[in-house]
């Protein structure tokens, strides 16, 4: 599973209402959740923790119902219009373009290390924690408990992120009374879910731990290193905007599903490039649709375009994150 945004969560799930009119469907009765402890123990028994550890890491958690309150309070969907002037502001570039000159070497390190563009990593954790000025308020173990015990939709989903924190405690020492992150249990500079986290983190410091809270070294590492094992090729183009006269039929926007189109899939008479590139038409391609207030603007997302969707799937988010990279890419260039 992939590093959760909090604002993604906001806008994706809280967005559903329908999770949010019947509390008999989000809470499950207490005979419910005592199974699914028992449940949970078993796995963990498995996993290699003794009963006194699984005990005390469960007795530890506590429900939080502001937690419950976030995941299932109506938003509405917001329009590309609306939702990009969140992430593109004066002010989060100039945080970004300080972030990068104070880590420049370390950035230019994980970019070469791991072939990402450098502009990807500093555009991901100044959109996900405006550079670690905000990482979330909730405790991640009381986060993951409430919801893979109290909230039924994304249930099983949550419990397993819960065990993956146990092992990750574990592994990296984490205090976990002072661990905070997102609503959802997200953590860090670049907001990683435990499973993300124990798989994709790395030690870019060299001090003998992964901390992608307290060392921003480390963070700009395991972004970089999330990027590389999803299939980021260094250079290559994102996303290109498309002239479109008529949308036929057949041909539907990207929402989060799996690529099933090729750029000659998507190019047609109606639907051309609207700049000049020399492409492969037989490489995997998406539709991108972006509601403006006048109309839609269409793009076409490419290999890394999708790749940033393996961070978080919104397409709205990842045209954010990479228009955000260009700023950053421009900017930075001219100091």
């Amino acid at each position: 599973m992939k590093p959760v945004s909090q604002l993604f969560f906001a806008l994706m799930l809280g967005g559903a209402s329908l999770l949010a009119q019947a509390d008999d469907k989000v809470i499950p009765q207490e005979g419910d959740i005592s199974e699914l402890k028992t449940a949970f123990t078993e796995q963990q028994l498995g996993a290699g923790f003794t009963q006194a550890e699984i005990d005390s890491f469960l007795s530890s958690a506590q429900y939080n119902q502001k937690v419950i309150d976030a995941i299932t309070t109506p938003w509405e969907a917001k329009p590309w219009f609306q939702y990009h002037p969140i992430f593109l502001t004066d002010k989060r570039l100039e945080k970004g373009l300080n972030f990068w000159r104070t880590h420049d070497a370390t950035i230019a390190k994980a970019a070469k290390t791991y072939q990402v563009d450098p502009e990807i990593i500093v555009a991901i954790i100044g959109i996900e924690t405006f550079y670690g000025g905000y990482m979330g308020t909730y405790p991640v173990i009381d986060a993951l408990y409430t919801l893979g015990f109290h909230y039924t939709p994304r249930a099983d989903f949550f419990r397993k992120e819960l065990a993956q924190l146990q092992t990750l405690a574990k592994e990296e020492k984490l205090d976990l009374t002072t661990l905070k992150g997102s609503y959802a249990g997200a953590m860090g500079y670049g907001q990683f879910i435990p499973s993300s986290y124990r798989h994709f983190a790395v030690d870019f410091s060299g001090d003998g731990r992964r901390d992608l809270v307290g060392d921003p070294v480390d963070a700009i590492g395991s972004v970089a290193n999330y990027f590389h094992q999803h299939g980021w090729q260094k250079g290559g183009l994102v996303t290109l905007p498309l002239t479109t006269h008529h949308l036929p039929a057949h041909l539907k926007a990207w929402s989060g599903e799996k690529l099933s189109y090729k750029v000659a899939d998507i190019l047609s008479p109606t639907i051309s490039l609207a700049q000049n590139v020399d492409l492969d038409v037989q490489q995997p391609a998406l539709l991108v649709e972006l509601e403006q207030q006048d109309g839609k603007d269409y793009w076409l997302g490419l290999n890394n375009f999708y790749v940033i969707t393996r961070y978080n799937r919104s397409p709205l988010y990842a045209m954010a994150v990479y228009q955000f990279s260009q700023q950053l890419k421009d900017a930075y260039a001219k100091q």
